[in-house]
């Protein structure tokens, strides 16, 4: 039998005949401890105007695991034309993204090993290809360099829960888990993990729970949230596997038989007289506690949910929160300490797990240069204006300029209108009453939909039953109404809006936390309902809070338009109040105040002073948060002179390239539009025509103008009949679908080419496959080399 050339074989051939079985040979469980091909990012979502595409994703060839869902290894695969340690570094960034201490290279020939935690300094150092080293050996060489007990050993290893569940953990959801369970292992009791909104906490929360429950380390456990359908949906999604051990503390009574307790922080806390639920539990009872969304009470010393956790000092108290609070009088690090594991925002958009944003700044002129009442001026109700400047911290507070509330409704509408008038919306608003005044204005300006549906628009707020109880419609990808949604607090944290693309800011937010939770609502990607970016509308300037240096997650697009201008960015246009009540003595305090002010303050209504929009711009910032300013062939020339120092130098790249598949995908990872670009400069030219008129300004040709061209030269006379037959054709298809067409062998199973023979048929009629190849190579230079 012929021995195999490894220099012909493909990266996938070299893995399956030679890396994989060198795995195995080692020890190692195909089906348990070896995956291959493991996604670990989705690649970010690049979006300009109306289209979206996704960036490249990163992808390890294999990832071994001491058990399921504990990564140990890593080891990056290339073809025998490669070195050994050509993967090296691409290996690194996985091993690096993974937090594991072995990392292996390959071409089929042997491994690179590169040992992060070595002792002899030898950081790297080639090996055979079966010597790869087995499992236990790389697991007790990462439990002597961390120190781990029998003891630990037995609680890091415990298995995760998988029956059911139709998920596996994304790679920051298993670090967090694993370095939650580790730290506990090590007998830390205070844990703080900070994960971005819609990363997964409650199901990172539940994993954590099931294999500290499942090892018998912690027996009784109670996971406190702050709104009563975060408790319903976790039971009912996430914490089903618990069953029958597990139970919602509700009507104010303690039941001591069951391990698994969800509550609202309110169920278990009251005024004194009412006799505290939580002090009906022993200090001991529950080995572990879970506190989400712990920047909302526990971060203050002085809160009552503060006094649950202190009252159960002796539990292992893990926190939970997307926007850790840190201020003079309240903090998160303070009493959980540095957390142990961060998944920001800005690390979730970049790895495609999260929507980018635009920002729409629209600014009002009263809001800029402020208002004083004529001397003696009433307001609509008679009442006396107090005589002052009134400016953006009094608006919809003590002064309404109905007129503006008017304006803002409208600059919505006309938003919608020239996107999707049935994108779900939240409009955040500065109190109840101004919620109310906001909904009255959208229905107006949106008379004809909500003739058709009165549940267009809704005021969802914690005091209105109607409105709260379309809170679930409104977060139900499926339910087309409510569409707008007009809130003050009750929607800022904890709804799952997962389809929502418009979010307005109407208020004045001071907070970092309360910002991030807001922005939080709309950075959930819905594929199913084309939801991949969000864009937030923002009248009162609440979008400065992008230059915080605790804000880790910058927007892709920020405009500013004119008064006359439209409130959808150019390029897009051309381009294509409180939280739930579970009963009256459940509302958040915080909350209460804060709508309260609205409710009682001296108000002042003015019916008849004019307002308008002074300003807006289109601003764009990259992945690493710098401000550009561009169109779409600007972006395409900007990405193209960076990728290439020269037109001599693409021309290169493109006629060395053994596929011009490879270039135009990797140029599309880097947020290329080609179908856009053809709509714009026209559809008939190939992607090397659009590359060199939009970077180099070339004159382009069309696809069918360089198929001409080839054949006018003739050059391909000197093979026979049959063969020039073929070759006219594949010009035809150039012709009239592209490159990237011709270069597949299958396509010479369709017509015209079945006409010819079969597929080997038509390949020997140039000789053989290698002689087809290099035809197909020849024709694409004479294609291109007319520019």
């Amino acid at each position: 039998m012929d021995r195999v050339d490894k220099k012909s074989l493909s990266e996938r051939d070299i893995c399956t005949k030679y890396i994989t079985p060198a795995i195995e040979a080692a020890g190692w469980d195909i089906q348990l401890q070896v995956r291959e091909e493991v996604q670990l990012t989705k690649g970010r979502v690049i979006i300009r105007g109306k289209l979206h595409t996704r960036g490249k994703n990163k992808r390890a060839d294999y990832v071994l695991y001491h058990k399921p869902n504990m990564p140990i290894a890593v080891i990056e695969a290339k073809d025998n034309n490669h070195s050994l340690g050509d993967g090296m570094q691409q290996a690194l960034s996985y091993a690096e993204l993974l937090h594991v201490p072995f990392v292996f290279s390959s071409n089929g020939d042997g491994f690179l090993f590169h040992n992060k935690i070595c002792s002899d300094n030898i950081v790297e150092r080639e090996l055979a290809l079966d010597a790869l080293p087995s499992p236990d050996t790389l697991w007790q060489m990462w439990c002597e360099h961390k120190s781990i007990t029998p003891e630990q050993e037995s609680i890091i290893s415990q298995d995760y829960y998988s029956g059911g569940i139709d998920k596996s953990p994304r790679y920051y959801q298993v670090l967090a888990i694993n370095k939650a369970i580790e730290a506990i292992s090590n007998g830390t009791n205070r844990i703080l993990l900070v994960m971005a909104t819609g990363t997964g906490k409650t199901y990172t929360a539940f994993q954590i729970i099931w294999r500290l429950w499942k090892a018998r380390l912690k027996k009784r456990i109670l996971f406190l949230a702050d709104r009563n359908v975060l408790i319903d949906q976790t039971m009912t999604n996430d914490f089903k596997p618990f069953g029958s051990v597990m139970t919602k503390i509700k009507k104010r009574q303690a039941n001591k038989s069951y391990e698994i307790y969800l509550s609202l922080y309110q169920a278990v806390t009251g005024k004194e007289e009412e006799q505290n639920i939580y002090k009906q539990f022993s200090p001991d009872f529950f080995d572990l506690i879970v506190v989400d969304e712990c920047h909302r009470g526990s971060a203050a010393e002085d809160s009552n949910w503060r006094q649950i956790l202190e009252y159960f000092s002796g539990a292992t108290q893990i926190g939970l929160t997307a926007t850790p609070k840190e201020t003079k009088a309240v903090s998160n690090i303070d009493y959980f300490c540095e957390p142990i594991y961060t998944y920001s925002l800005r690390q979730g958009i970049e790895d495609g797990f999260l929507a980018p944003y635009k920002v729409v700044r629209i600014d009002i002129d009263k809001d800029l240069s402020g208002w004083r009442p004529a001397k003696g001026m009433l307001d609509k109700y008679g009442n006396k204006i107090e005589d002052r400047i009134y400016n953006q911290k009094d608006f919809d507070k003590t002064l309404i300029l109905e007129k503006r509330t008017k304006l803002v409704a409208k600059k919505i509408t006309e938003f919608l209108k020239q996107t999707n008038q049935f994108d779900k919306t939240i409009v955040f608003c500065d109190n109840i009453d101004h919620a109310e005044r906001m909904r009255q204005a959208l229905v107006n300006e949106n008379f004809n939909l909500v003739f058709e549906n009165s549940k267009y628009v809704m005021r969802i707020t914690g005091d209105n039953e109607e409105g709260k109880m379309e809170l679930d419609n409104f977060i139900f990808p499926e339910s087309k109404y409510p569409v707008i949604a007009t809130t003050s607090k009750l929607m800022s944290t904890g709804v799952d809006a997962q389809t929502c693309k418009l979010i307005v800011l109407d208020q004045r937010i001071q907070s970092m936390t309360e910002f991030k939770q807001i922005i939080g609502r709309g950075t959930r990607i819905n594929e199913d309902y084309d939801k991949y970016y969000f864009t937030i509308m923002d009248f009162k300037k609440a979008t400065e809070l992008f230059a915080d240096p605790d804000f880790d997650g910058d927007p892709v697009v920020v405009y500013e338009p004119k008064s006359d201008e439209s409130p959808v960015p150019p390029d897009a246009l051309n381009e294509v109040d409180q939280q739930d009540k579970g009963s009256s003595k459940e509302i958040s305090g915080e909350l209460l105040s804060a709508d309260a002010e609205g409710k009682h303050a001296k108000k002042y209504y003015v019916a008849n002073v004019e307002v308008s929009v002074v300003a807006e711009r289109v601003q764009y910032f990259d992945e690493n948060g710098k401000l550009i300013t561009q169109s779409l062939k600007e972006y395409t020339k900007n990405t193209l002179t960076k990728e290439y120092t020269s037109l001599d130098d693409f021309l290169i790249k493109w006629s060395s390239a053994k596929k011009k598949k490879a270039v135009i995908e990797e140029l599309a990872n880097e947020g290329i539009f080609f179908e856009a670009l053809q709509e714009e400069i026209g559809s008939d030219l190939d992607p090397f025509d659009i590359i060199c008129h939009v970077a180099w300004g070339q004159p382009p040709l069309t696809r069918r103008e360089r198929a001409e061209n080839v054949k006018k030269g003739n050059y391909f006379a000197k093979y026979g009949e049959k063969a020039q037959r073929v070759i006219a054709a594949l010009l035809d298809k150039y012709a009239d679908q592209g490159v990237v067409h011709i270069e597949e062998p299958d396509i010479l199973t369709i017509n015209p080419f079945s006409d010819f023979g079969t597929p080997l048929e038509i390949i020997n009629s140039f000789g053989g496959f290698d002689k087809y190849k290099a035809a197909i190579n020849e024709l694409e230079h004479e294609l291109y080399c007319f520019s």
